[in-house]
């Protein structure tokens, strides 16, 4: 069964004029029990988690402050959200869907949250609407309850996953991948384990082509036994926050690729929706829905 972490929190009220598309994670889930891609019973709610499992990735003394709400204002600034004690518990539910999501994939093979992706949290800071990094906190959950010893990130959101980088930089047992625009956020790049800048106005074939070549080999050569899956869909050629090009059809093929090569060689995958800001809602929606009807296809 397909199952996906969901909570209402998700859909946070933001200043009237903020550019970030909190309505997504309203309309998706609609959509997908619309159209019958999911039923009710696919979804469950997560909750705020033991702050232990922040601990395993980021310092007490950061997450405290971000608790408390008392970080420094040019740290808050960084994140670009007006912080709140409810933009903050929003934040912790969304690494629990991540949380109980990988368990659940453990069972099923493959399990989504319709958050998440918070690739731009650092082990000390946040940065660009990231606060909590949940698939690193996941990886470190599954790795200390002893389910998995090899995790692969897979992060194909436009921008870089710098702070999932960081977190990993010295930490053989997770192997970071990040496929993203070289001249977009974050301007600075951190090192991950593998990185693939690409050109701005990159097409369908070129990104396709790449990813093909670099991901079943990468699977080969460090032998995960699980797999987390960044899927933004801001590498689309109408983002307003990407520099890429890629068609709604070439983002479905990317999904299916990757999820496929999962299935193939059994490899259970974790999947975080990441970052979408097209102008038109319904770009984003189909883009990102397209990953859900895909992991019905393949899986189920």
């Amino acid at each position: 069964m397909l199952t996906i972490a969901y909570h209402p929190i998700y859909q946070h009220e933001l200043p009237k004029g903020h550019r970030f598309p909190m309505e997504k994670y309203d309309l998706l889930p609609k959509q997908l029990l619309h159209e019958g891609t999911c039923v009710l019973e696919n979804f469950f709610e997560p909750e705020i988690p033991n702050n232990k499992y922040f601990f395993t990735v980021h310092d007490p003394e950061y997450f405290f402050d971000l608790l408390n709400i008392t970080l420094p204002q040019k740290a808050a600034r960084k994140i670009g959200f007006p912080l709140s004690e409810e933009l903050i518990k929003r934040e912790m539910i969304i690494a629990d869907g991540t949380l109980k999501a990988s368990e659940f994939a453990l069972k099923y093979g493959i399990s989504m949250n319709i958050a998440g992706g918070t690739h731009h949290a650092f082990s000390n800071r946040g940065e660009a609407f990231c606060m909590l990094n949940d698939q690193a906190i996941g990886a470190k959950y599954l790795q200390q309850k002893e389910l998995v010893k090899k995790v692969l990130i897979v992060d194909l959101d436009v921008h870089q996953g710098n702070g999932t980088a960081e977190i990993f930089k010295n930490d053989a047992s997770v192997f970071t991948f990040s496929m993203h625009g070289k001249s977009n956020y974050p301007f600075v790049k951190e090192k991950s384990d593998l990185d693939i800048p690409l050109e701005n106005g990159t097409r369908d074939e070129t990104y396709l082509s790449a990813l093909k070549e670099v991901l079943p080999k990468l699977i080969k050569e460090e032998a995960p036994d699980f797999m987390y899956y960044l899927c933004g869909v801001d590498v689309l050629e109408t983002d307003k926050l990407g520099k890429l090009a890629l068609s709604v059809a070439g983002c479905k093929e990317r999904d299916r690729f990757v999820l496929q090569t999962c299935f193939d060689a059994k490899i259970p995958v974790m999947c975080s929706m990441g970052g979408g800001y097209s102008p038109d809602i319904n770009t984003i929606i189909n883009a990102h829905a397209n990953t859900f009807r895909l992991a019905q296809e393949i899986y189920f």
